[in-house]
C-alpha cells in the first residue's frame, strides 16, 4: 500500500513538473525519462493554448519541446554508457521521441500556415536527435 503511495505520488510530480524540476533530478537515466514525459505534456499544453486562441504559449511550449528532448539526449550521453552495450534507455528516447514527432506532425497540422514554420524546425530538430541515437545504438565505437 505505501509503494503504491509513492508511486502515485512520484507520477503526480512527474506530470506537474516543470523542465527546472527536471533539470534537477541527479540520476541521468531518470532525468532523461522526465525529460521525454515533459516534452509529450508540452505537447498537450501547445495544442490547448493554440486551440484556445494563445499562439505565443504554444509557441512557448513548441520550444520547451525542443529543449525538453535536448535535455533528455545530454541526460543520456551524461549516463556515460554506450548506447550499443546499454541500449534499453537509449531505445526508450528514441521510441518516446519517434511518437513525439508523430504527435508533432498533427500539431503542425492544427497550426495555421503562418505558424508552421516554428512546429516544422521543432519537428526536425527532433528527427536529428532521433537519427542520432538510433545511430548510437546502431554503430560500433572506434578502438
Amino acid at each position: 500500500m505505501k509503494a503504491m503511495a509513492v508511486f502515485a505520488f512520484s507520477m503526480a510530480m512527474a506530470a506537474g513538473a516543470d523542465l527546472a524540476a527536471v533539470k534537477a533530478e541527479p540520476n541521468p537515466e531518470r532525468r532523461a525519462k522526465l525529460a521525454i514525459d515533459h516534452a509529450n505534456e508540452e505537447v498537450n499544453a501547445a495544442g490547448k493554448a493554440y486551440s484556445n486562441g494563445d499562439a505565443r504559449a504554444a509557441m512557448a511550449a513548441v520550444r520547451e519541446i525542443v529543449e525538453s528532448v535536448d535535455l533528455c539526449k545530454a541526460s543520456l550521453e551524461a549516463t556515460g554508457k554506450d548506447a550499443r552495450k546499454s541500449p534499453r534507455p537509449f531505445k526508450r528516447a528514441e521510441m518516446e521521441i519517434r511518437e513525439l514527432l508523430r504527435r508533432l506532425k498533427t500539431l503542425e497540422n492544427d497550426f495555421s500556415v503562418d505558424d508552421r514554420p516554428a512546429v516544422v524546425e521543432a519537428e526536425q530538430h527532433l528527427q536529428e536527435v532521433h537519427d542520432d541515437l538510433i545511430q548510437q545504438i546502431m554503430t560500433k565505437k572506434k578502438k
